[in-house]
């Protein structure tokens, strides 16, 4: 029962609750129309690899416009931010382990948090000359 609700409330939440950030994820499916879990499993997984692959895009330019002492803390952040986002998800979704539902909703947490860093370093890309929330330019 405590599935099956789970499941309509994220099934109600995603119809109306689009997170601004995912403008850039124009090619985000919407999951929660699929007729089985399995589905709706791939799909969000699915989503999760294009927001990873948009970071890594945004990453791989940011990366080549830092100066070279901005370099390797930038690589250090990033792998530090892989670690906290894959942490943070492993704890939003404890409550799912063993259910059908699990891979799902730990698929729409790393693709909403993969896509909350891919704004905050498209930022950076696209900073200009005197702003201060910009580092390693």
């Amino acid at each position: 029962m405590k599935t099956f609700l789970l499941r309509c409330l994220l099934a109600i939440g995603a119809a109306f609750v689009v997170p601004a950030h995912w403008s850039s994820l124009a090619l985000a499916k919407e999951c929660s129309g699929l007729d089985t879990q399995t589905a709706m499993n791939l799909c969000e997984s699915e989503n999760f690899k294009h927001a990873d692959a948009e970071l890594n895009a945004v990453y791989a330019k940011l990366l080549s416009k830092v100066s070279a002492a901005g370099q390797p803390k930038l690589r250090e952040a990033q792998k530090y931010w892989i670690k906290y986002r894959d942490a943070q998800c492993e704890f939003e979704t404890m409550g799912t382990i063993g259910g059908s539902i699990h891979g799902m909703v730990a698929a729409q947490c790393l693709t909403d948090l993969t896509a909350q860093q891919t704004k905050r370093l498209q930022h950076q890309l696209t900073c200009q000359e005197g702003d201060v929330s910009c580092g390693g330019q």
